[in-house]
């Protein structure tokens, strides 16, 4: 017997848990067999298993195109319609569906099935509808299926709509669709050098074979990546089309349980009448708020609210679900754990433990620990209408407005004088660290997230974005540009949200964080579950202060050299340094001890008894000089003006020598550590 390769919603599976059944059906293959066993009105139809994805890649395996016709056919009596069959036609839409959802990542055909025959039969019943959805397939199935793209046949319709002197697609007549799906099949055929399958089996391999390759899209890898999701491959779904564009009674929506941004219990989502589902994410026209149906559609609205309950009961979390009304009936197409903001994640699993849906340990699993991070910092307000200039790397969190600097100097100046500043640079490189330190926010237009300025930033605490590559920044001349045209200088404000990587012209409402509510109960709750305890990499009082504050119960690390980085300590560092014999690096180190006493009587203050391990001084001395390049610019420069008697000449001769005695092939092996208290042990006995 064959290996069965194709499920129908409704067929036993062996599979007993939801994580399960994703894996081997993907989310929506699960969801539309849940939900078809739950007795809910979906749509018939079959799914074709994640593993074939693979395989699919060099041909499909022996047995899959029978079971494919085999499945076709059980449509076929289930629905009363007939494939292919222009009297009485059976349409199908193909969808993708991973294990993980990977919202706008694959593809969708929908109206699969019509041909030049079908829609002439449609049409005798209802023109527009019967020519909107051929008009939809051929583009959806030339940009999908054979690659052209949509911006040919998008084009085509912005044309139509011109000539019409009409402004949306449903204010197109029935002619007008019909010429412009005829417009369509010959911008096909140019495009594809080939005629419009008319074969609906033909049709429906090829979008199966779409399908499966949209797996393995340039963008669907990039997400893949992003959110560190295996590579699973992707079931493909083949459902009974029902019609959300076919009249003013019909319509399609989306729909969440709770709100996904602040996780209050209402329905929300939104509903677009005479529309394929398409057009919502498209945005061709304003949605129906959910809640506003109550109002002009209250038996829709009341059949809705209570299929959606009953999907949050039977998963026992917030679901994202997608429908459609067809003539006035209700459809649920897809349904799945809902995508949610981090305050919302925390009252929705606090709630469903009020409620009873949920235990502890599962409230406590149902936020992610990066959600956590976000409600730790301060933030830009919900209901702020800002929109960004530009996106580069959230490369540390939290949201700040301040005037920008260029300059570590001028972040230094400010500071001292009491200003808020953005210092915006490039790239920043370690002598910045002043200046880092110095500002409330860094935003670079170079750099990953592993980055100097990425990795600084996140130590210590500062909002960044880096790798904003849409900025030309102009140090010199004191502006940063944006496709061709300054948007921001020196002295203006602008404002930065190291969480979402955007960047503001002007300042903006930022929200500050606030340890309370479900927040305080969600953290106690996994207070009462962990097994491991959290200390805090901290480097400064600040740091340590407010390591304590987020119930840190110690310090696992404090970088020692990081102080040596402060503005008034770096000179005395210096000095240490440029010392030609022990006596003289003595009395560089007695200086410094004072300033490193200090700080660590400020740490195990503000520690009160908690534990702190202190790492000694740990990288290679040449990290604390100027820059190498910097200096051999500036000696060169003094050179060629025979300035080679000044006191600044002689310096620069002296640290150059310095870096070039003290410089490390390999930083990251080298003299650093151990080793360097090894060779100076008067620098860790002053530590001790």
């Amino acid at each position: 017997m064959a290996d069965k390769l194709v499920y129908m919603f409704d067929d036993p599976r062996q599979e007993k848990t939801l994580k399960e059944l994703k894996l081997v059906y993907g989310g929506k293959g699960a969801g539309l067999a849940q939900m078809t066993q739950m007795g809910l009105p979906v749509p018939y139809g079959f799914t074709i298993p994640c593993k074939l994805s693979t395989s699919a890649k060099t041909g499909w395996p022996a047995g899959l195109k029978e079971q494919v016709n085999e499945a076709i056919a059980n449509l076929e009596k289930k629905s009363g319609k007939k494939f292919g069959d222009a009297a009485n036609p059976l349409l199908v839409s193909v969808r993708s569906g991973a294990p993980d959802s990977m919202p706008g990542m694959m593809d969708t055909v929908l109206n699969l099935g019509m041909n030049a025959k079908v829609v002439e039969e449609m049409a005798k019943k209802n023109a527009r509808f019967a020519w909107d959805s051929w008009r939809r397939f051929i583009m959806a199935f030339a940009d999908i299926v054979m690659g052209t793209g949509r911006e040919p046949f998008d084009h085509l319709m912005d044309q139509m709509k011109a000539k019409k002197g009409v402004k949306k697609d449903l204010d197109l007549t029935a002619d007008d669709l019909k010429e412009l799906s005829a417009q369509f099949i010959a911008k096909y055929k140019e495009l594809v050098k080939k005629e419009f399958p008319q074969d609906p089996h033909e049709q429906l391999y090829a979008a199966i074979n779409a399908v499966f390759k949209s797996w393995d899209s340039e963008r669907a890898v990039a997400y893949r990546k992003m959110n560190k999701i295996p590579n699973y491959g992707t079931a493909v779904n083949v459902q009974q089309m029902v019609f959300g564009n076919m009249n003013e009674k019909s319509g399609t929506g989306v729909l969440f349980t709770r709100s996904p941004m602040d996780g209050e219990k209402r329905l929300t989502g939104e509903f677009l009448e005479n529309a394929q589902g398409e057009d919502v994410v498209a945005g061709v026209r304003t949605p129906t708020p959910i809640e506003d149906l109550k109002k002009v559609k209250p038996e829709l609205y009341n059949k809705i609210h209570e299929l959606a309950t009953k999907l949050e009961t039977n998963y026992k979390d917030m679901q994202d679900c997608e429908f459609t009304v067809e003539d006035g009936t209700l459809y649920f197409l897809q349904t799945r754990n809902g995508k949610r903001t981090a305050a919302s994640a925390i009252k929705i699993a606090m709630d469903l433990l009020r409620e009873g849906m949920i235990d502890e340990k599962t409230a406590v699993t149902r936020v992610e620990p990066s959600k956590v991070d976000e409600l730790l910092n301060k933030r830009i307000s919900p209901k702020e209408k800002k929109k960004p200039i530009t996106k580069g790397y959230n490369a540390s969190p939290g949201a700040v407005s301040g005037t920008v600097v260029f300059s570590k100097e001028k972040a230094i100046e400010a500071k001292k004088a009491g200003k808020k500043v953005v210092l915006v640079r490039k790239e920043t490189k370690p002598e910045d660290f002043p200046g880092m330190v110095a500002s409330i926010g860094i935003l670079t237009s170079r750099g990953g997230k592993t980055c100097h300025a990425a990795v600084v930033a996140r130590g210590i605490g500062l909002p960044a974005i880096v790798g904003a590559g849409d900025l030309d920044i102009d140090e010199e001349a004191g502006t940063c540009a944006c496709s061709g045209d300054v948007v921001f200088k020196e002295g203006d404000v602008i404002s930065i949200d190291g969480m979402s990587g955007n960047v503001f012209v002007g300042p903006v409402e930022v929200v500050e964080p606030e340890i309370s509510g479900d927040f305080a109960e969600y953290l106690k709750l996994c207070d009462k579950y962990r097994t491991m305890g959290v200390r805090a990499n901290a480097d400064t009082p600040k740091m340590a202060q407010d390591a304590v504050k987020n119930g840190a119960e110690g310090i696992g690390l404090c970088r020692t050299e990081r102080m040596f980085n402060a503005a008034d300590r770096l000179p005395k560092v210096l000095d240490m340094i440029k010392a030609n014999n022990l006596a003289e690096r003595e009395v560089a180190l007695e200086a410094l001890k004072p300033l490193q006493k200090g700080d660590f009587v400020d740490i195990f203050t503000a520690m009160n008894g908690k534990p702190v391990t202190v790492r000694l001084l740990d990288p290679p001395l040449h990290e604390f000089l100027p820059n190498y390049k910097d200096m051999l610019v500036e000696f060169t420069e003094l050179r060629v003006k025979s300035e080679t008697k000044t006191k600044r000449y002689a310096e620069l001769e002296m640290w150059i020598k310095k870096y070039e005695e003290l410089r490390e092939e390999n930083a990251m092996l080298g003299h650093r550590g151990v080793r360097l208290g090894n060779t100076n042990p008067e620098i860790y006995k002053m530590q001790v």
